[in-house]
């Protein structure tokens, strides 16, 4: 009797492994039904493309005014601190990460069966528009991804990279700017302008020495945020040798060219605008 079972327990349980194979590939085939996101640049791009109910919760940081364009938004989701205990509790299917989030959070997350999912920064104008469709994809919601995306580069060839335009710099806290294979720095070109730090060879982010800047006498310097205080590392904002430059000024909010967003086409216009009042 025994022997006779045996054969019968196998099938059933092969039976069992099959149906949960299919129900894992049908799982991972479907939309997710809660996404939590602990990355200030993933909480925007899901907070703009996920559908009502599917996103439960976003990073603190989404409702921060300095750091996040759509704090408003934000207010909207339960925030959540990045800690792998808490976001276990919420039960997710999906985790929205950056790559730079941290590594041993995300490591156990994936131990613990849920799905990570890690975003890279956003370098470029491309990288907008390849985000978009990605996460639009990760959340089953690419018509909508795709009408976003293809809205963002038709909105984008209205603006028309051309040689020899007003030299730009941008300067922040700690003599902090960008060059060539960052957001902000393609944006500055988008608008028309050269951008100082990468005709002086920078790529990404870096420090301009003041001397540097004084020297190449920029037609527009482009500052960022500065905070209510006392800021050694603003200091070098305030120092005497800048009232000398001539050049044009605008602020641009660090949550304006943060993350790679629609919202950054805002200021390449804006920036644009600046361009064409110094011609």
């Amino acid at each position: 009797m025994v022997t006779g079972l045996r054969p019968l327990m196998v099938g059933l349980l092969a039976g069992l492994c099959l149906m949960s194979v299919a129900a894992n590939v049908a799982g991972a085939q479907s939309a997710p039904e809660r996404v939590v996101s602990i990355n200030l640049c993933t909480d925007q791009l899901a907070m703009l493309l996920a559908a009502p109910g599917q996103l439960v919760s976003v990073s603190d940081l989404a409702r921060d005014p300095r750091a996040s364009a759509m704090v408003a938004e934000a207010g909207r989701y339960p925030a959540n601190h990045a800690g792998a205990e808490e976001i276990y509790l919420l039960q997710p299917d999906l985790v929205l990460a950056g790559s730079y989030s941290d590594p041993a959070t995300l490591s156990m997350l994936e131990r613990l069966g849920i799905r990570v999912e890690r975003f890279e920064p956003a370098y470029g104008l491309d990288a907008v528009e390849a985000g978009i469709r990605h996460m639009g994809a990760l959340l089953g919601q690419g018509s909508r991804a795709d009408a976003m995306a293809d809205d963002f580069a038709a909105r984008r060839k209205a603006f028309v990279t051309r040689a020899g335009g007003p030299l730009a710099a941008s300067y922040s806290a700690n003599g902090y700017t960008t060059g060539a294979g960052s957001l902000s720095g393609e944006v500055i070109l988008a608008a028309g302008l050269r951008n100082l730090a990468q005709e002086r060879g920078m790529q990404g982010g870096g420090v301009l020495p003041l001397e540097l800047l004084l020297l190449s006498d920029p037609d527009l310097l482009i500052g960022g945020d500065t905070y209510p205080g006392a800021s050694r590392a603003e200091e070098i904002l305030h120092h005497p040798a800048l009232s000398a430059l001539r050049a044009q000024r605008v602020q641009i909010a660090d949550r304006d060219w943060l993350c790679g967003l629609p919202h950054v086409l805002d200021v390449v216009a804006r920036l644009a605008a600046e361009r064409q009042d110094l011609e």
